[in-house]
């Protein structure tokens, strides 16, 4: 009987493999050029994994008289990994565009925050919506991503603040771990404001000693899966002190550190990070240059947000010192009501544009880069036998023109997959 297999993707023009080696991440010198395969033929497994890439007429020899599931003729165009998008806060309720209008006419994210808008409008709403209705715009929001060729998503809670609405979010994203095609990274975000009513410690106190203890309890259990601890270390929001206290109490209870620091004010947040072990730290507009010598050295993932300085008219993070000192540079989105994009082809385009990134930094940066911070670059984040069939396949004969077509995901996008099943086709 001959092996069945779930899909062949035939004789692609190119196929970006961005690893060749089972890099868990790229980063220096390394970055220059990426893996690409020319005139490719890439096979994923009935279990979801890729079997084997290789030259055409060499997968075809290998694999003939067997079956697939599913075949696609990728003639003149190009196959790229799944892209990875390492920060999102994609479940809450309650619209924010008027505050863009007033981000425009000149108020900062702080004005807005102290006017009771900004997070605690979001918290408001999110704290009243039902988690049927929680669901339903997040689903809407991850099929948008997906569309735009993401394949695996860093998803974080945080507009609940109270135990309450915080594991309202987490039962959100797990019941779309478990239903939807995307691959999710959980994070616990619930210090990612200060509630009203309470201050930073009092707010810290009650996450450690209760928040954490519930968490790990449903950990155990089974009912929710929680990989990440994030904390919004900033001035007037969590000092480095509350930080590290919550930090720590969610690594002794096994979740990995990526946490937001140092975007609006120096607070030396990469420096804790780096002590900490921590995997990820995001944002980093304001980073120190020991902060980014001690993540270089500490193998601490720096994930920028290059929506997020466009938007709100931040100083640009410094992607080029990190590049150059060494540093892994990862890419997110910041999807929230704050910073409305879905599209990690135009977050990669802003990156090389605004922060000086050349394309295969960026294209890693969001695919095994992306991987890395999330702790899954061992399965997720390039084209290697034995890794996820995650993919993209582009309508264009060279790789580039997702990030060099600004804004022309939609069109050149014709296929995403995941674990080697179509889940949007054009």
């Amino acid at each position: 009987m001959a092996n069945a297999h779930r899909l062949l993707l035939e004789n692609a023009r190119q196929v970006v493999l961005v690893c060749a080696q089972g890099e868990r991440f790229l980063s220096g010198p390394a970055l220059r050029s990426l893996a690409v395969l020319e005139g490719a033929s890439l096979v994923v497994g009935t279990d979801g994994l890729i079997k084997a890439i290789g030259p055409a007429d060499v997968i075809q020899r290998q694999f003939s008289g067997e079956t697939f599931e599913e075949r696609i003729d990728c003639s003149g165009k190009c196959v790229l990994p799944g892209l990875v998008d390492a920060h999102t806060h994609p479940v809450w309720a309650g619209e924010r565009v008027h505050e863009f209008a007033m981000k425009l006419a000149g108020a900062t994210y702080m004005d807005i925050h102290q006017a009771g808008g900004g997070i605690n409008f979001t918290v408001e709403h999110t704290r009243q919506a039902s988690e049927e209705e929680l669901f339903c715009s997040f689903q809407q929001r991850l099929h948008c991503m997906m569309r735009a060729g993401t394949t695996l998503v860093e998803c974080k809670s945080g507009y609940g603040l109270n135990l309450e609405t915080e594991l309202k979010m987490l039962r959100v994203i797990e019941r779309a771990r478990r239903e939807l095609h995307l691959g999710l990274s959980a994070t616990y975000c619930g210090a990612h404001s200060v509630p009203k009513g309470k201050t930073a410690i009092e707010a810290a106190n009650d996450i450690i000693s209760n928040h954490l203890p519930r968490l790990k309890e449903l950990r155990r259990t089974g009912e929710l899966h929680v990989d990440n601890i994030d904390v919004f270390c900033e001035k007037g929001v969590f000092d480095l002190d509350t930080t590290r206290r919550i930090l720590e109490g969610g690594k002794k209870m096994g979740l990995q550190i990526n946490f937001h620091g140092d975007e609006l004010h120096p607070m030396k947040a990469a420096e804790l990070g780096a002590e900490l072990g921590a995997q990820a730290i995001s944002h980093l507009e304001e980073v120190s240059d020991e902060g980014i010598t001690a993540m270089a050295a500490a193998g601490c993932s720096a994930v920028l947000l290059p929506t997020t300085a466009y938007m709100l008219r931040l100083k640009q993070p410094r992607a080029r010192k990190m590049l150059d000192e060494g540093v892994i540079v990862a890419l997110g989105s910041d999807f929230n009501p704050n910073a409305y994009c879905f599209s990690m082809p135009m977050v990669m385009h802003l990156a090389c544009v605004n922060m000086g990134m050349s394309m295969p930094e960026a294209l890693a940066a969001a695919t095994i880069n992306a991987a890395y911070a999330l702790g899954k670059s061992h399965t997720h984040g390039s084209l290697e036998v034995g890794k996820q069939g995650d993919l993209v396949i582009i309508n264009a004969s060279r790789w580039e023109h997702l990030i060099y077509q600004f804004g022309g995901h939609h069109e050149l996008i014709d296929y995403v997959i995941a674990k080697g099943k179509v889940v949007y086709k054009k």
